[in-house]
């Protein structure tokens, strides 16, 4: 199945939960994810089925000052 991370196309098999599909794409922490603009507790990531089309958002943290 097709869904979005980032905006980018990413294939995924299906039943593939949202830690399978960020570990695929190379996402490494510290970020906050959201499905379909809904935030996902990390404690949830491995439990949160995908569907086809969903769009997932990686924020990582910027320092500065």
């Amino acid at each position: 199945m097709n869904i979005l991370i980032n905006g980018q196309s990413v294939t995924v098999n299906d039943n593939t939960s949202l830690t399978q599909a960020l570990s695929q794409f190379g996402a490494r922490p510290p970020f906050a994810v959201a499905v379909n603009g809904d935030f996902v507790p990390r404690s949830q990531c491995d439990a949160k089925p995908l569907n086809e089309g969903d769009s997932i958002e990686l924020l990582s943290p910027i320092q500065g000052g």
